[in-house]
């Protein structure tokens, strides 16, 4: 059954459709005033239809920003702190046990295990440690990072008291990747709590941020989800700082607004987020959509889909902006930014599919085509571009005509406002601008300049955020337009480990990714410089763009860069200027788990010769039935392979093989230990120091 809409909901809802769609029609009216007359009337009409839909997608953001501005400034006025309503004063029984839930998939384990070590001591401080549990729940596909894993999950319990709660598991199957993790986890052992906190792998939160979260929850027995707004850390790369400070900047404003506007069917991002789990379980199971292709098969945009389906069911779904202490990184680079963003596109366009199914609430049809409309616009765009391009080579090539009619005693003049079009750029610059301008205006009534390395440095700062913005727009805009005749075409994507930490991007891969768009400015320019010089400078920021984007995209990611800004003070954050303890911990663990390795192998080296690793690993498997004799006879086969050949001779499958079955992975341990001769070296050889002699038999680690 359908939710049933508040009248508040229901008259905010058509006051934003107002006025998204009345500027909308004037843009496009106000652009065929603009077109030259006579012109080309059904290219024309085109034209207006695409741009009125690009204005309106932008204007989107504007009201948006204007909402939460509008909201952050009552709030400041009333002295009364933001989402306070959904924040309890005090907090309840500390009884309402939860699972705070951090799936992986081929993650730096030092990474997670240092994040998560200090999301667990920041908990401790609370005194209510007693009321959380803690688990890594591994996707890994990959021999040597499944290994690394376990590993460093040892080391973190190691590292913390004997009753830690700490968990580690592994799927044998990734099936329906993060969203089966978590329904996976769900199945097993979510009975045994009442709210379960979602992390990624470069999530940490803070305890004061997860009791509050857990109060809240107690307090509204209504709502089924609670989404914190993450704060972007941790970046070094230009690029990277950037995106951190625009977050930080702008987010606040933003996500203010999107709580106005959608109330009880909020955002669900995925992570940093509490959920209760007894409805999450019974509601949110996610079909596998028919069909091939990209439409087809798993929902990869699942958070999305959850929040619809919890709402659809009749639980609040609370985006709350309100909550410090949550914290994510952001991709270092360009080219990383995209990889996701390729991801990201299909599973949004998958939601052209659900965007009318029964029952769902209409802020979450409009999450959904707000999704959507986040990359098809780039479509929209280019597509704009090209008609734009078109109508320009016809009124070259065509000479006019001015007497377009038989019996004229007067000619039609050709008719051309430029002045009309470069008020139409400004006031579109102006819409773009405004969002930027609010969130300066909120951290100067805050009193959050500081943080940002004060006035001079914020505007510096939004200065030059914003031409690297221009300068990056129409790279995004090729890119995203390539996705979606992808996805179009059914072409799946791949699902691949999230990029981390100081990656640069080499000459090589921006020459790859980046040529395409070059050499498509240096014909599409030259061809409009040739027949049309006016426009043609209408057209440079695009195609300047293009041609820069190769040195551009190298250059914003080095860490260099980044690091002569933030010594001058720009790009600079709140949480960098005045640190806080979980940061700095996080900062000092995560030196301590990139130490130098004490163990003299890794990965599954470590796991079939070091006898401490494999006694872990084999503790950490999952009791299996007998084998068949076939099956028993290959697996002794794939031991002989082993010791003949080497580990140069295993490809990834059989590696995966041995590390999922214990005997085999023991016997392959035995006989590598009794070896003799030159085959020592296979295995052996690259010891920098002897191992201690393997132990009798593997002791079981309860999870």
């Amino acid at each position: 059954m359908t939710p049933r809409a508040s009248p508040r909901a229901f008259w905010r809802g058509l006051l934003l459709a107002v006025l998204v769609a009345i500027p909308s029609f004037v843009a496009s009216e106000f652009l065929l005033e603009v077109l030259p007359r006579p012109g080309f009337h059904i290219l024309n009409i085109a034209l207006a239809v695409v741009f009125g839909l690009l204005f309106g997608w932008i204007s989107i953001g504007l009201w948006i920003s204007v909402a939460g501005a509008c909201v952050s400034f009552a709030r400041w006025w009333r002295r009364r702190p933001p989402s306070a309503a959904v924040i309890p004063l005090a907090a309840p029984a500390a009884e309402a046990r939860t699972a705070i839930v951090m799936p992986v998939f081929r993650e730096d384990p030092s990474r997670v295990c240092a994040g998560l070590e200090a999301t667990y001591r920041s908990v401790a401080e609370t005194g209510r440690l007693a009321a959380f549990d803690f688990y890594i729940l591994s996707d890994s596909n990959d021999a040597d990072a499944w290994v690394e894993e376990e590993v460093a999950w040892a080391a973190l319990r190691r590292r913390l008291p004997p009753q830690a709660r700490i968990f580690y598991r592994r799927r044998r199957s990734n099936i329906k990747r993060k969203s089966g993790n978590i329904a996976d986890f769900c199945r097993r052992w979510g009975a045994a709590y009442r709210y379960m906190v979602i992390l990624d792998a470069d999530s940490v939160m803070t305890g004061s941020a997860l009791t509050a979260l857990v109060d809240a929850m107690e307090k509204s027995p209504t709502t089924g989800l609670i989404q914190t707004l993450p704060a972007a850390v941790g970046q070094n790369t230009l690029f990277g700082r950037i995106q951190q400070f625009s977050n930080r900047l702008y987010g606040p404003v933003f996500a203010a607004g999107l709580e106005f506007w959608h109330m009880n069917a909020g955002h669900y991002w995925g992570h940093n987020a509490i959920i209760r789990v007894a409805p999450f379980v019974r509601h949110c199971a996610l079909p596998r959509l028919p069909g091939r292709g990209a439409f087809g098969g798993e929902i990869m945009s699942h958070d999305f889909v959850e929040a619809a389906l919890l709402r659809r069911a009749g639980w609040d779904v609370r985006l709350v902006s309100g909550i410090p202490g949550s914290y994510e990184e952001t991709p270092p680079t360009l080219l990383d930014e995209l990889k996701r963003d390729r991801r990201w596109a299909q599973g949004n366009l998958q939601h052209t599919r659900l965007i009318f199914a029964r029952g769902l609430a209409i802020p979450h049809r409009v999450v959904f085509l707000s999704g959507i409309m986040s990359y098809m616009s780039s479509l929209l765009w280019l597509l704009f571009l090209l008609l734009s391009s078109v109508e320009v080579v016809l009124h070259a090539l065509i000479p006019p005509r001015y007497f377009p009619h038989p019996h004229m005693l007067f000619p039609v003049w050709p008719v051309w406002h430029p002045h009309w079009a470069l008020m139409l750029f400004w006031f579109t610059l102006a819409v773009l601008f405004v969002p930027k301008v609010l969130a300066v205006l909120l951290a100067v009534v805050n009193q959050r300049t500081r943080g940002f390395g004060g006035m001079v440095r914020i505007l510096a700062g939004v200065a030059l955020e914003s031409v690297l913005s221009a300068l990056l727009a129409p790279v995004r805009m090729l890119f995203h337009t390539a996705f979606v005749v992808s996805v179009l075409v059914g072409r799946k994507t791949q699902w691949g480990p999230q990029a981390r930490g100081d990656m640069s991007t080499s000459w090589q891969q921006a020459l790859r990714y980046h040529a395409t768009g070059t050499v498509l400015a240096l014909l599409w320019g030259g061809a409009m410089y040739v027949l049309s010089p006016g426009y043609f400078w209408w057209l440079t920021p695009v195609m300047g763009a293009w041609v820069a984007a190769i040195p551009v995209s190298v250059w914003i990611s080095r860490v260099g860069p980044g690091l002569v800004a933030r010594a001058w003070g720009l790009f600079v954050t709140p949480e960098e200027t005045a640190p806080p303890a979980i940061l700095r911990t996080l900062a000092r663990l995560q030196h301590d788990f990139a130490a130098p390795a004490r163990l003299p192998l890794r990965g599954f080296l470590a796991a079939v010769v070091d006898p401490g690793v494999n006694a872990l690993h084999c503790a950490l498997l999952r009791e299996r039935p007998a084998l068949s004799e076939g099956i028993g006879l290959a697996r002794q086969q794939l031991v002989l392979n082993a010791l003949k050949g080497g580990p140069q001779a295993l490809g990834p499958r059989e590696r995966m093989r041995i590390l999922m079955d214990r005997d085999t992975l023991l016997a392959l341990h035995g006989r590598i230990w009794g070896l003799k001769g030159p085959r020592v070296g296979f295995w052996l050889g690259g010891l920098d120091r002897p191992l201690p002699a393997p132990a009798p038999a593997p002791v079981r680690i309860p999870v």
